[in-house]
């Protein structure tokens, strides 16, 4: 695959795409601190609300007598289930305020405003609350057992159609080696870095039609509307979603109660009302529980012949009004043996429906990826061989699973990433380092797929300053895509970089994210368009004009002198000059031919605006066929007497098909390494499991890595420009999410598999020291 589609995707020379330590037009305001997060906002005579929250794993709430609160000086209102609004609000995907509540720590049964948020604390102390509590589960694989209670749909309504290929009964007679091995995921938190929440008001718009319109911070321009304008009875131009910043979450498109509320209590009080959730309620799992049961048959020399592999996935609380709806089919068909020449799989999903936690949509390992990874490791020691070389051994080429070839990018990511690791591998349990702890290795490869399929209308114009501004609404959330997409608007429009200028503005059309990060790779396709017509339009332009035909300038319909004809095709762009092809010396700015255009009386400008997507992307196909791919590494020491691991070195080498942005790209890697050590050593939900209440909803006892956590992570590019998005890019970070990778490590150091996290104590148990 390539951007064949695309206008100028072939191109070989770059001048601004790919550059590195090129600052983000939003990076002044970040690095000072003027940059205001949804959580940052205040509004004068502003209300403050909170939610009742469900203190039990499962619960409903049969009555509430909201008197005593009511009295409480300082309490302005108190909405219930029962209210009226609540009741005929439509368009919310799961109810605003509701008695019922299938995990620790929602938002259950009323939500108070009061002058104060210590007024709110007090008043929902004052409640008096008939609760009836339900048994419940937090773990999937209880949900299977005889007579486990139920959290509002039979998980035997939740159980996919196998994904089957080939003959697996028949490969597994015909295979020298059967192994079966579990393994599984943890849950890891969302956290996002600013808190989940709004403040909202109703004013008249001095620009707008007659009534209110409403004033939302906490809930991006890019996302929400689909709620907020159903519930609050809204069309587009009296929404004013006006937060540009937004941390950084890894797919996490969950809008909370506490971002869709406030409208309803500005509305009902008259006032700004802001309403957002403390750090302790922000614990949303990103990475759902996943338990695997995976049996492999392969032959001496390492091929794998046959696998049969069932999960048990957690779909977390489901909430009022649930359907029965499993991931499973869709994630069967999506197997990581997909990538190999083993077309005898059998793959099935079981999902369960827990108490564990309200999931977000996200997946930070793409399904059942580190199956493979696993697998390829277990073969390795089974045979003595370079786990590499059993991935090697495995994997088909480009077009196919029948495809002998091996994908030339991960043949140069395996390449890079042997010389950045030294890597020599050696059988589990076998070096010990100087300092007597164990060594251990892992590897990991996969495709490097763009998820994003939906289309984007994007526009480039020219002023008379002879600056180029590619209008967008946001958000940015860490991912700089839309400086990647100026980088783009730079190398077409030949335009030096810092000309570029993004203009933010809640109520353009563009945005650069849609799909996860990896929408920046298709965003910035669309966006290549749009600058390709403007460039064209500025061209036509200034062929028009009589600077190249030895006027020296003029408007335009003023007499031309006489002289050659000169052509748009004679015409050409770099550092946002008009050059004659045949005299490059001739160059006039971009904003000379706009300002020609007429008297001075208005601003001027041309403007391109294109709307489409990229061609489909091959991660559709299940990796059935492959073309861009990356390959992670991880080198760690085990300390078998306390159970301590210190990883000493990450290397990734990734193949993005073409670096849009070399500082987004480094900065994505980082954050997936982040990723996977969390996941894989540190990140843990602890529940009460008789209860349901989580217990870890803290930075103490729930331990994200930070900087000095880390090891170090070195990150390669390999650009083979195989991918059909801008350039031949493709995405990244969501594949790389790893958390098996360290785990893998460790079992190579010490011989003993570890389900996730692999933290000290359960090092010293497997090892049977406590």
């Amino acid at each position: 695959m390539a951007d064949i589609e695309g206008s100028n995707g072939q191109r070989t020379e770059f001048k601004a795409v790919g550059k590195a330590n090129v600052p983000g037009r939003l990076s002044f305001s970040i690095a000072t601190g003027m940059a205001k997060f949804g959580s940052d906002y205040v509004a004068p005579n502003m209300l403050h609300a909170k939610f009742l929250r469900n203190p039990y794993g499962r619960a409903k709430i049969n009555s509430i007598d909201t008197s005593k609160a009511m009295e409480l000086n300082g309490v302005v209102d108190i909405i219930t289930w029962e209210d009226p609004e609540v009741k005929a609000m439509k368009g919310t995907r799961e109810p605003l305020i509701t008695n019922e509540s299938d995990t620790e720590d929602e938002e259950i049964g009323c939500v108070v405003v009061a002058e104060t948020p210590e007024i709110c604390d007090e008043a929902l102390r004052l409640l008096k609350i008939d609760w009836e509590v339900f048994p419940t589960i937090v773990d999937p694989r209880d949900g299977l057992k005889e007579g486990s209670p139920i959290v509002r749909i039979d998980p035997k309504l939740l159980s996919g159609k196998p994904y089957t290929t080939g003959d697996v009964e028949k490969a597994f007679k015909e295979a020298d080696h059967i192994v079966e091995f579990d393994w599984g995921h943890s849950k890891t938190a969302s956290h996002p870095p600013n808190p989940n929440g709004s403040l909202s008001w109703w004013a008249q718009d001095p620009l707008g039609a007659p009534g209110p319109s409403l004033y939302i911070e906490g809930v991006c321009p890019t996302w929400g509307s689909f709620q907020l304008l159903p519930m609050y009875n809204l069309h587009f131009d009296k929404l004013h979603r006006g937060t540009t910043f937004q941390g950084g979450k890894y797919c996490d498109w969950f809008i909370r109660r506490s971002q869709l509320v406030t409208p309803l209590l500005s509305k009902r009080t008259g006032r700004p009302v802001r309403c957002v959730n403390e750090r302790n309620h922000d614990y949303y799992p990103a990475n759902p529980q996943r338990y695997s049961h995976t049996k492999i048959g392969f032959k001496k020399d390492g091929t794998i012949t046959a696998v049969e592999e069932s999960t048990i996935g957690d779909s977390g609380a489901p909430g009022v009004g649930a359907q029965p709806f499993s991931m499973g089919s869709f994630e069967a068909t999506f197997s990581p043996f997909n990538t190999t020449k083993c077309i005898n799989l059998k793959s099935s999903f079981q999902s369960v429906y827990t108490s564990s936690g309200k999931n977000t949509g996200s997946q930070t390992s793409p399904f059942n990826w580190d199956a493979m990874t696993i697998a390829e490791q277990i073969v390795a020691e089974k045979l003595d061989m370079d786990v590499i070389d059993v991935a090697l051994k495995n994997i088909h080429g480009p077009s196919s699973q029948q495809d002998p070839g091996i994908p030339d990018g991960l043949k140069m990511c395996i390449e890079k990433g042997k010389k950045a690791m030294n890597w020599k591998w050696h059988k589990a349990g076998t070096k010990r380092l100087p300092d007597g702890r164990m060594h251990g290795l892992s590897f990991r490869y996969a495709q490097s797929p763009r998820h994003a399929q939906q289309p984007y209308t994007a526009t480039v114009t020219v002023q008379a300053d002879s600056k180029v501004y590619v209008p967008l609404k946001g958000p940015w959330m860490g991912v700089y895509a839309a400086d990647a997409c100026a980088l783009v608007v730079a190398e077409e429009m030949g335009a030096k970089i810092e000309d570029v200028i993004l203009l933010y503005d809640n109520k353009a059309i563009f945005t650069p994210v849609g799909g996860g990060s990896d929408g920046t790779t298709a965003s910035a396709w669309v966006m290549k368009e749009a600058a390709v017509k403007c460039k064209r339009l500025l061209l036509e332009l200034a062929a028009k004009s009589s600077a190249f035909s030895g006027g020296g300038g003029g408007m335009l319909g003023a007499p031309q002198p006489s002289g050659p004809k000169i052509r748009p095709e004679d015409l050409d762009t770099k550092d946002t000059m008009v050059y004659l092809k045949s005299d490059p010396a001739k160059a006039f700015p971009f904003g000379k031919f706009i300002a020609d255009e007429g008297f001075g009386d208005h601003d001027l400008d041309i403007t391109a605006t294109y709307f489409g997507r990229p061609p489909e992307t091959t991660w559709h196909k299940g990796g059935h066929i492959l073309d861009t791919m990356n390959t992670s590494y991880c080198e760690v020491a085990v300390d078998t007497e306390t159970g301590e691991v210190e990883v000493l070195k990450y290397v990734v080498v990734c193949d993005p098909g073409k670096v849009l942005r070399m500082t987004s790209f480094e900065g994505q890697l980082y954050q997936a390494m982040f990723f996977s050590h969390g996941g894989g050593l540190t990140e843990e939900f602890i529940y009460d499991k008789k209860t349901g209440v989580k217990l870890s909803t803290n930075m103490f006892e729930y331990k994200k890595p930070t900087m000095v956590d880390m090891g170090p992570v070195e990150t390669y590019a390999v650009e083979t420009r195989g991918g059909n998005a801008c350039y031949g890019a493709t995405g990244i970070s969501h594949c790389m999410a790893a958390p098996l990778l360290p785990v893998c490590a460790v079992a190579n150091a010490i011989g003993i598999w570890i389900e996730p996290p692999a933290t000290p104590d359960k090092i010293l148990a497997a090892l049977g020291k406590c």
